[in-house]
């Protein structure tokens, strides 16, 4: 069984160009062909391509959309209609044929070649050289302007601007907490301050923005957190909180792979590239959560109206912002603070290194064996007044001499 091709789709560039010709706004785009605003806002940047019946409806409207923009334009130029056969472009009255002698005949003028194709004419009556069309003056384009080119603050503005409003959303359906959401997301834009040159460069810096908060927003870390042991309002819509404690409930990678497909609308290998895992894996993760949820809230067994139902919850609470330049002003200050820190950190390190290197000894010193008692001597005791026994030795001593060889007596020769 083979697959039918998918239908062809202009360029996001011209998608945009071609809505706003129609002065259409993304809302009411997304209106016409059943989608959220979101949704076309992705197809517009290129982030995600449209799938199944969503993709031919989108590609039928913007056909539409074509048509009749060259059909205005075609309304707007009366000269881009084709000229007739007997030159309908021709100014003024052809000029009337004079004959000359023929005794001197004098050669014709050259008239210099115009430079547009000659327009088709019938044969002239004899005796009226064949005369060209003047050549029609048409309006030059107007210059367009050059592009202004934005300083670093003001491009990290417009993307903060243009993607946290939906990464908060996003963020409070893998968390269900609105405060770690707006915390996450501003974590991750402030890291994006940090490598803005890297992320201008990027492909989607939306998306590396995207990665960034929702690893932030899963970190086991959060669990530590004393506010994460208070818990939030729930949601006031009964369906809402069944929902959000239905995501809440699946294992964070399928939660997120749940989020990344069904909620954003990216394809499945985008999905398996943001998670870090291989196609096969990321579509069973899916496979798994969309089971879970239909288990839970057997309505939503069709993906479309999960997708649906995951934007509605996202869109039905208060998610704000703070506004760019706090944002950008916050990532300075915590760098400025990680600097100066480490700056302190290797002067203590180095002021600690000097010191031992001041007060250790030059050469060795043998360490002192610890004492040992001698055996066969009295211990030794403080001073104070004699016994009775003790006075009687001394005075027996004093008194008496004591023969043997320790006693010398002397004596006359």
């Amino acid at each position: 069984m083979t697959r039918r091709p998918a239908t062809p789709l202009p360029p996001p560039k011209e998608r945009r160009h071609l809505r706003g010709t129609a002065a259409l706004t993304q809302a009411q785009l997304a209106e016409r062909v059943g989608v959220a605003p979101g949704t076309v806002r992705a197809w517009e940047s290129g982030r995600t391509t449209p799938r199944g019946r969503k993709r031919e409806a989108y590609a039928k409207l913007l056909k539409t959309l074509a048509e009749e923009a060259a059909a205005g334009r075609a309304a707007r130029d009366p000269a881009s209609e084709p000229r007739n056969a007997a030159g309908a472009n021709r100014t003024g009255p052809e000029p009337e044929a004079h004959p000359e002698p023929e005794a001197h005949p004098q050669p014709a003028p050259h008239p210099e070649p115009d430079p547009r194709p000659e327009p088709e004419a019938g044969p002239e009556p004899e005796g009226h050289p064949q005369t060209l069309p003047e050549p029609v003056s048409e309006p030059l384009p107007e210059p367009r302007p050059a592009p202004v080119a934005l300083t670093p603050a003001q491009a990290f503005d417009a993307l903060y601007e243009f993607g946290a409003p939906a990464l908060v959303r996003q963020t409070y359906l893998l968390t269900g907490r609105r405060e770690q959401a707006r915390e996450s997301v501003e974590r991750a834009f402030q890291t994006a301050w940090e490598h803005w040159p890297e992320v201008a460069r990027d492909r989607d810096p939306v998306g590396w923005v995207r990665a960034a908060a929702y690893e932030y927003a899963l970190s086991p870390w959060q669990r530590l957190r004393p506010r994460h042991r208070r818990p939030e309002p729930p949601p006031a819509d009964p369906g809402d909180r069944t929902l959000l404690n239905a995501l809440l409930r699946l294992p964070p990678r399928h939660r997120r792979t749940l989020v990344l497909y069904d909620g954003v609308g990216l394809d499945l290998p985008e999905t398996a590239a943001e998670t870090e895992a291989s196609t096969p894996a990321a579509a069973h993760r899916l496979l798994h959560a969309r089971e879970a949820v239909a288990d839970r809230l057997p309505a939503l067994a069709d993906p479309q109206v999960l997708h649906r139902r995951l934007a509605e919850l996202a869109s039905n609470e208060r998610l704000g912002a703070a506004r760019p330049p706090s944002v950008r002003r916050g990532g300075e200050r915590r760098a400025r603070f990680r600097t100066r820190a480490a700056i302190a950190f290797t002067v203590a390190l180095i002021g600690t290194t000097a010191l031992t290197l001041r007060t250790a000894p030059t050469h060795y010193e043998p360490p002192v064996s610890p004492g040992q008692a001698v055996r066969g001597v009295p211990p030794r005791v403080a001073q104070g007044s004699l016994s009775d026994e003790e006075q009687e030795l001394r005075r027996k001593l004093r008194d008496q001499w004591q023969g043997g060889p320790e006693r010398l007596r002397p004596g006359l020769e």
